[in-house]
């Protein structure tokens, strides 16, 4: 499919697929904490924000796939390395729930059309070859940092490969569009007789903006 097999000496690079790299969770809302000098305590983060002395937590770690979204530049020298999430298709978009019972057609509209206009994502067609099992998506949701010692250690047992020339060319540009993402609202240049006719509107979920109530009055 779009990804092409390296060596493991290979340095690593942006879009690079790693297997088993480890998301942290962590509840602010209740913590186990053990600080050195009062041991361990059960509480809120604003309840050890403050405190001068370095305190260990426990966390919820789970293994998940990731593509490096760092710069080569910064895989190379940067003290971490950034990755994304690749989650299973439907969970990060949610028009393309039961994706693979989908008809060619409808899967086509979702994979071109919504791939243009929703910048959330980067689609990963499955491939087991390269631990792909399904149709999933790098969420640009959900980075995960992990120390560039940490991935050079993974980089010979849970590299996978990375995106070929013609995927990674429309990652790169994927990554800057989310980054760089204004949020506006649409509608907000309509004339008050176009506002009637957004389907938003009518529904009650595009409110007019203030020139537009003028100029309708």
């Amino acid at each position: 499919m779009i990804y092409e097999s390296l060596d493991p000496s290979d340095p690593v690079r942006q879009g690079d697929i790693f297997l088993r790299i480890p998301r942290i969770d962590v509840n602010l809302s209740r913590l186990l904490a053990i600080s050195p000098s009062s041991g361990p305590a059960i509480g809120s983060w604003s309840e050890f924000e403050k405190t001068d002395e370095p305190i260990t937590i426990a966390a919820t770690v789970r293994p998940v796939i990731g593509v490096v979204i760092s710069q080569d530049c910064d895989a190379s020298r940067s003290e971490d390395i950034s990755f994304c999430e690749v989650r299973p298709f439907g969970l990060v978009d949610g028009k393309a729930k039961g994706f693979s019972t989908l008809k060619a057609k409808a899967r086509q509209s979702i994979l071109t059309t919504h791939a243009r206009i929703n910048q959330k994502w980067f689609y990963m067609p499955p491939d087991a070859s390269y631990g792909i099992p399904e149709p999933m998506a790098v969420d640009f949701r959900i980075p995960i940092r992990v120390l560039r010692e940490n991935v050079e250690g993974m980089r010979r047992n849970n590299r996978v490969g990375r995106l070929n020339e013609v995927a990674y060319a429309h990652f790169r540009e994927r990554i800057a569009e989310f980054f760089k993402r204004y949020p506006y609202d649409e509608w907000y240049a309509l004339a008050p007789d176009e506002l009637a006719e957004y389907p938003p509107a009518k529904a009650g979920l595009a409110p007019a903006f203030p020139w537009q109530r003028r100029e309708a009055d």
